[in-house]
């Protein structure tokens, strides 16, 4: 059994047990999230669509904790006229642990 949620602008494929990065939260480590935007949910033949989601459906998942990816190097120059300029970035996450899919 799967379902297909929202969260961040970015949709991820999820079931029991996974361990996903989403766009940072806001949530306190070792505290329960619930993600109400399910989209579908598969269970073998059974499949459920939303419309774009679905009523009543949700998924709840563990917050282990937040971080921060590698750093992106930004590197701008423009040739013979001394310009250059280098940023970094490094984009927030929080890790969840998928507890369970409910409909």
């Amino acid at each position: 059994m799967y379902a297909i949620i929202e969260t961040g602008g970015k949709q991820f494929k999820v079931s029991e047990g996974d361990i996903i990065k989403v766009e940072k939260l806001g949530a306190q480590p070792d505290s329960e999230y619930s993600f109400d935007k399910v989209m579908a949910v598969v269970d073998g033949d059974d499949v459920k669509l939303g419309s774009p989601y679905l009523a009543g459906a949700s998924v709840s998942a563990f917050v282990i904790g937040d971080g921060k990816e590698k750093k992106v190097i930004i590197y701008k120059y423009k040739p013979k006229k001394g310009f250059h300029n280098k940023k970094g970035h490094r984009q927030p996450f929080t890790s969840v642990k998928i507890l369970s899919v409910k409909v």
